[in-house]
């Protein structure tokens, strides 16, 4: 124990707070699939399948990133055999395989709720169940297939170093022209080429409400009854909450860590004189993290439903008790 509170007081604060707050994260994520799952939340089947799939990959990279990546780096004594075990590639593999599923995920919601409120004729063959499916399966595979190449480019070794990169690269593979192409197009593409697409959706996407929300006005200013309701802006401008909340929260907590990733390899390249400071990458670190527990509250926030689902699940180990003592 006295270990233990030694390497948490020497760790740098955002990692501290990060490791702190695991079990929470696996929780709150756990807890989130099993309100979704249940679909009594008052969303859409396809909806629900996309914030469930979310969800999920979150609780992965909780899982591989901040418990079986960090948590070693904290308490190197205690897992110093960590070192002689050569599977430090294939949980990278899983590790950016997880990552790109939970930033292309986001994505792809984003886009079907663009769809959903933009286009009326190919919402009834685009936003389903089926295809939703459809949709993540292809994003998971895909994601794993274009993460295999770091099976060969890093070594099965842990380098137990809090930096982007947590396994051994030998110096011929680190100094070369393929590595440092694989790696800058690595942060690029997630979550570069992701925050440019949901800006550019969500854009269109209000947009569009504004211009329809002018011609629902029009025609109440027309109507001779002055309390004319109309159920799809309702309904619509709760989608468009939910949308832009998880969106921002995506973007803003995401954001530091891109910066720091492409400015680390721009300055190695010898394009940029300045180096940032560590603390930029430990609050990055943390805030990537942070992104993959922070839907839950998102949901209580903006769903009603939600939150009499979450009240309910909270109160159900204790029901046994109170009707016992009724």
């Amino acid at each position: 124990m006295l270990q233990i509170a030694k390497a948490d007081k020497n760790l740098p604060a955002p990692l501290n707070s990060a490791h702190v707050s695991s079990r929470r994260s696996v929780t709150v994520n756990l807890l989130t699939i099993v309100i979704l799952s249940k679909g009594k939340c008052g969303l859409s089947k396809c909806v629900t399948r996309y914030l469930v799939a979310m969800a999920e990959a979150d609780l992965l990279v909780i899982i591989l990133d901040l418990i079986l990546r960090h948590i070693p780096i904290v308490y190197q004594e205690q897992f110093y055999f960590v070192r002689y075990i050569p599977v430090c590639n294939i949980h990278a593999i899983l590790l950016f395989a997880s990552t790109d599923c939970s930033v292309w995920f986001a994505v792809c919601f984003t886009f079907d709720r663009f769809v959903a409120i933009c286009s009326q004729k190919l919402k009834s063959k685009y936003c389903t169940e089926k295809m939703a499916a459809v949709v993540l399966g292809t994003v998971t595979v895909i994601s794993s297939l274009k993460n295999i190449i770091w099976y060969v480019i890093l070594t099965g070794w842990y380098r137990q170093g809090n930096t982007p990169w947590f396994c051994k690269v030998t110096a011929d593979v680190s100094s070369s022209l393929v590595w440092e192409t694989i790696e800058f197009l690595h942060h690029i593409i997630t979550p570069g080429v992701a925050f440019v697409m949901i800006l550019l959706l969500n854009a269109f996407t209000v947009r569009h409400i504004l211009v329809s929300s002018r011609g629902h006005r029009r025609l109440r200013m027309h109507s001779r009854e002055e309390s004319v309701k109309y159920p799809e802006m309702q309904s619509t401008r709760k989608s468009i909450i939910l949308l832009l909340v998880i969106s921002a929260n995506f973007i803003l907590l995401w954001a530091v860590f891109m910066l720091f990733s492409i400015w680390y390899r721009i300055w190695v390249l010898g394009s940029v004189p300045v180096y940032l400071p560590v603390f930029v990458m430990e609050v990055g670190f943390t805030l990537q993290l942070l992104s993959c527990c922070t839907n839950t509250a998102i949901y209580a926030v903006t769903q009603t439903q939600f939150r009499e689902q979450l009240k309910n699940v909270l109160k159900y180990p204790f029901t046994p008790i109170v009707k016992l003592i009724k």
